[in-house]
């Protein structure tokens, strides 16, 4: 028997079934489209996430008071722990390859001009915080690069704040009042947009040495550097490590480069895409199971048949292919009709949901049909090895 009359004595057997045929490629369709339209929800978050931290900069190292990990008796280096300070961040411009420093305070206040207020998040920051963080000033300029122990009151509004608090009016050389102490405008930023929930615009920019006489803080929350893009980001890290470790006489810090946080992300994230898919997979198992359950009760009748067969010289393992050629087509166009369903409910869903990532991913599009052909031929196994062992006298007497 050759291979065209095998795919044709399928293809009849499925039309010749076809509710049969059309149920069990439904459930294979089913699970395909949950891993797909799950799978680009999936996808679509983890671009998002990435995308919300990179749009800072991806060569940036990141340094906070405190050991993330410690040894010995808990609580043994607690009067040890010394603050960052602003001495720390001026030391770390020195060192070959960091481009700029940003020491960084923040909190929340209100901000007032006189007839308006509004609470905001306080960010104290450095005069390079725009080139560190990838912002852009839309009007006037940016803090200034003043000495630390001689800050002037100066303010920059994020775009937010500056039309709640003056819409069209001009605002360069006013005055507003953040918490207790008065400022003068001397810039606008221009719209940075959200990350993940965090509205940057909503927010205004004083002085680091400002904000923390502001919030009556001793020490910086955190320390960004920003280093060349030819720097090696390990042996940056061990520079400054052992800088602050001369400074501080131990390792009261933690260190954190952009590129582990987002390795970390990211293997989180696709983590979280597997777990989508799997959940889909369990339609998937279902379809499989269904496709398995078909086969024998097409073994079961079709007995004679395979017993007219194999009298007329089909070999056992013609038989075994035409049984798992069934099986592995109703896995492929189960697989097909899921890919439409699936890709149209993602294209649909984003478009009633325009603030839903969603992305369609094409390897996950391929590995989805993959296995449904795989589920198809392995559902299928059983029974083709059923058929093709059958004997064929005792096949040609079955009714």
């Amino acid at each position: 028997m050759r291979l065209s009359d095998t795919t044709t004595l399928s293809l009849s057997a499925l039309r010749h079934y076809r509710l049969r045929s059309f149920l069990t490629m439904l459930g294979i369709a089913v699970g395909i489209a949950a891993v797909v339209l799950l799978t680009a929800i999936g996808e679509g978050i983890h671009r998002f996430v990435l995308a919300e931290f990179t749009q800072f900069g991806t060569h940036l190292i990141s340094v906070v008071p405190g050991k993330a990990t410690t040894a010995g008796v808990p609580g043994a280096l607690i009067g040890n722990i010394r603050p960052l300070s602003l001495e720390d961040s001026q030391a770390l411009t020195r060192l070959p390859q960091v481009l700029e420093v940003v020491p960084v305070v923040q909190g929340n206040a209100a901000v007032e001009n006189g007839t308006h207020s509004r609470r905001v998040t306080v960010y104290g920051v450095g005069h390079a915080a725009p080139q560190v963080w990838q912002f852009k000033v839309a009007l006037g300029q940016f803090l200034p690069d003043d000495d630390s122990s001689g800050s002037r009151a100066l303010v920059v509004l994020g775009s937010k704040v500056h039309q709640e608090l003056f819409g069209q009016e001009r605002v360069l050389g006013r005055y507003v009042r953040v918490g207790n102490s008065r400022f003068r405008v001397i810039g606008v930023m221009a719209s940075k947009g959200q990350m993940l929930g965090f509205d940057l615009d909503d927010a205004v920019y004083l002085p680091t040495a400002q904000a923390m006489t502001l919030f009556n803080r001793d020490g910086l929350m955190e320390i960004n550097l920003l280093y060349a893009a030819d720097a090696s980001a390990t042996t940056l890290t061990q520079r400054v490590k052992e800088l602050l470790m001369a400074r501080h006489g131990g390792e009261d810090f933690t260190i954190t480069t952009q590129e582990q946080m987002l390795e970390t992300l990211s293997s989180i994230l696709n983590i979280l895409t597997l777990a989508v898919a799997a959940i889909g997979g369990i339609s998937l198992l279902v379809g499989g199971i269904g496709i398995t359950t078909i086969m024998t009760i097409a073994v079961s009748e079709r007995t004679s048949e395979v017993g007219l067969l194999r009298a007329l010289g089909a070999e056992q393992q013609q038989i075994l292919i035409l049984f798992i050629g069934e099986a592995v087509t109703l896995g492929a166009l189960g697989g097909i009709g899921g890919l439409i369903l699936g890709v149209g409910s993602a294209l649909l869903l984003q478009a009633m949901i325009p603030s839903l990532p969603v992305h369609l991913s094409g390897f996950y599009i391929v590995l989805a049909e993959t296995v449904a052909i795989t589920i198809g031929l392995v559902a299928g196994l059983v029974p083709a090895r059923q058929a093709a062992q059958l004997d064929p006298v005792e096949a040609l007497r079955a009714e």
